[in-house]
């Protein structure tokens, strides 16, 4: 777990006022950013002992669960996603995968839940090691043998793994090169994985009750309205880093493409790219008596989204005092919050520098 966990030393004074360690006694919690762990004890066993760290947005606070055993399983292996709120872990040098329930704040502190998946086998040698995200067809692996998790890499392939049933993974080289980087998402209401295109205008599906997933449904995806921009904004548009994502509501049937736009520059402090979020753009699923179509809407009622590089989602904001409707949480180009009826941006500070495995969790509850 070594290239998961971020030791953060001491908040430094400068961030004191804005991050608040608090210990979880509650029933239920709000979404999270994972930031890693602190380790305080190493035992004789292997395992680790230690404060798990998340980032709270509604009230801009780090979480500290105290006291939890870091299992031995763990230590080596690299966080490589997140879904419903299970963590994905992977080690390279045997390519096994493991799912674990370490930062639930409601599992347990003594004895995490670790479930071991089939290893990996070897990728196509056009394919590269690194995983865009992962995806679960069941809020829980426990007692499902159903769940289906799905790992999308960079590239061409996925690869599939039904628990409790199989012993190898099943691996699928999409149809179009358009989903290269494309992130993988389960619907509850279709019962499909979806792939969503660069630029976004494609859809590519699996349904998962399917034994070859050689037959995958493509749908187009047609836009009706986009904002009313001036034309020098449109060119600053053009010239962004442009991410697409597929996000369905977790309380209704309401679909989501949004589209993010971060403009990079160079950075001597990072020795690379520093991106700045622009502005997102969000696209609903309308149906006429013409056919679907994406329509724009700065509106999306009470729904809240958060995105980075997991399985996005999008919940009530008033299910979680301080959250704010019709907003997009975000991490990766900056960490912050974008609300779409004002186009203003907010900016969250990165407690202890740079946060190396971020992953937005949906609410936990007892």
């Amino acid at each position: 777990m070594s290239q998961l966990l971020i030791r953060l030393s001491k908040l430094s004074s400068r961030n004191n006022n804005v991050f608040i360690h608090k210990c979880v006694r509650l029933f239920s919690t709000g979404p999270y950013l994972t930031l890693g762990t602190r380790v305080q004890e190493v035992l004789p066993s292997g395992c680790k002992t230690g404060d798990v760290l998340l980032f709270d947005p509604a009230k801009e606070e780090i979480v500290t669960l105290q006291g939890k055993t870091i299992p031995k399983e763990l230590k080596d292996e690299e966080l490589i996603g997140a879904s419903h709120g299970w963590s994905f872990f992977y080690d390279r040098s045997d390519r096994t995968v493991r799912i674990s329930d370490i930062f639930n704040p409601f599992a347990s502190k003594s004895n995490p839940t670790v479930i071991p998946l089939p290893r990996l086998t070897d990728l196509p040698c056009e394919q590269i090691e690194q995983v865009c995200n992962v995806a679960m067809s069941s809020s829980s692996p426990l007692g499902d043998e159903d769940c289906v998790v799905a790992i999308k890499f960079s590239g061409r392939q996925l690869s599939l793994c039904k628990l409790g049933r199989d012993l190898e993974w099943s691996n699928i080289l999409t149809t179009s090169h358009c989903c290269e980087n494309s992130y993988v998402m389960y619907s509850k209401i279709y019962k499909r994985l979806y792939l969503l295109s660069r630029g976004g205008n494609h859809l590519l599906s699996y349904h998962l009750n399917s034994t070859t997933y050689v037959n995958p449904k493509h749908d187009e995806l047609v836009y009706r309205d986009h904002p009313e921009l001036d034309q020098s904004e449109w060119e600053i548009l053009s010239l962004c880093s442009r991410r697409e994502y597929l996000v369905e509501s977790s309380s209704s049937d309401e679909r989501y493409v949004v589209k993010w736009y971060a403009h990079g520059s160079y950075s001597s402090v990072l020795n690379g790219i520093d991106y700045k979020t622009k502005r997102f753009m969000v696209f609903s699923v309308e149906e006429t008596t013409e056919g679907k179509f994406m329509c724009y809407t700065e509106d999306l009622g009470d729904m809240c989204i958060f995105i980075a590089s997991n399985e996005a989602f999008c919940i009530p904001a008033s299910s979680c005092p301080g959250l704010k409707p019709s907003t997009i949480y975000f991490m990766g180009h900056g960490f912050g919050s974008y609300d779409l009826t004002t186009g203003d941006t907010h900016q969250f500070e990165a407690p202890g520098g740079i946060i190396t495995t971020p992953y937005w969790l949906p609410p936990f509850s007892m």
